[in-house]
């Protein structure tokens, strides 16, 4: 059965700093690409960042220069470092495995986790 299970967010000030992490069960976590994906309110889920199993990573044009996605192998976690953080950064974000594209990703897994609230505002 797999758990993904985020954490970190909180409300922060406009440029300001958040580490989110994201620990997932139940999967071959070592050899699958992981992202991170974010909701606003009254918006679709989007892809924010990637990263393969290896360690290449892949940002949404977004959050290229302030975010960066990395993992953990030995604990099956994947974080995703904030800085600069923007008002329009505000959302709930969540961890999946992750189908890589050339652009974007596609998660793999329909079950999401409870995701962790982000809010920058001043």
């Amino acid at each position: 059965q797999v758990q993904l299970v985020e954490s970190g967010g909180g409300t922060v000030q406009p440029g300001g700093s958040l580490r989110l992490s994201c620990v997932a069960s139940g999967m071959a976590f070592s050899i699958l690409p992981m992202g991170w994906y974010r909701q606003a309110p009254g918006k679709q889920r989007e892809w924010v960042a990637s990263i393969s199993s290896v360690g290449s990573t892949m940002y949404a044009d977004s959050v290229k220069g302030r975010l960066t996605i990395s993992r953990d192998n030995a604990k099956n976690t994947v974080f995703l470092q904030m800085d600069s953080l923007k008002p329009e950064d505000t959302a709930v974000y969540y961890c999946n495995a992750v189908r890589l594209k050339s652009t974007g990703s596609i998660p793999v897994y329909d079950d999401w986790g409870q995701g962790t609230q982000v809010t920058v505002s001043s």
